[in-house]
């Protein structure tokens, strides 16, 4: 759960945001609202990702929203350490690319091991028990709407790297969930 949360920070913190390239799911609208304001996105994470925990609970168990509230902090903690690194490449097709990997795997150990990082995870586990789309194409369907609205805050372009970026991080989740 911890070495996930690490790979999702060192994504985002060292390819991703800087670069304008964002996470989907609640991650990507607490990135949105702290690039629009003067919060924090850790904290706005947690708070966005509290009803969704609660759902959580009442489905799948204190032990996945104990496990999912751990992620959530490591990742926070994470972030916050790796905030004054400088980002590692500029170049949009290692951005995309290497940023996309990490973060799917990231995600995908922590979904793995019994967590979400993520209220949209959440759904999307629960909507997968019940479908039969995975859970890696239920968060990209509603990371499209995330995505659209990023157009308005970032640009075109930087909505696409995020489009396109996310496309990796969800085939790898599914690989990394794959044998569950």
């Amino acid at each position: 759960m911890l070495c996930g949360a690490m790979l999702v920070a060192v994504s985002l913190e060292l390819f991703l945001v800087r670069n304008s390239v964002i996470d989907g799911g609640i991650v990507g609208v607490s990135l949105i609202l702290s690039h629009l304001s003067s919060f924090e996105a850790g904290p706005l994470l947690l708070l966005l990702n509290s009803p969704f925990l609660l759902v959580g609970y009442q489905y799948m168990g204190r032990r996945f929203v104990f496990l999912s509230m751990l992620s959530i902090f490591a990742l926070w903690i994470g972030m916050f350490l790796l905030k004054p690194y400088p980002v590692l490449t500029t170049n949009p097709f290692v951005v995309i690319g290497v940023g996309g990997t990490i973060l799917g795997l990231g995600i995908g150990l922590i979904i793995r091991y019994g967590g979400a990082l993520d209220g949209t995870e959440i759904l999307a586990i629960l909507l997968s028990k019940r479908t039969r789309f995975s859970i890696g194409q239920y968060v990209m369907i509603f990371n499209f709407i995330i995505f659209g609205s990023s157009v308005f805050v970032f640009g075109m372009r930087e909505a696409f790297y995020s489009l396109v970026t996310y496309f990796i991080a969800y085939n790898i989740i599914d690989l990394s969930v794959q044998d569950q």
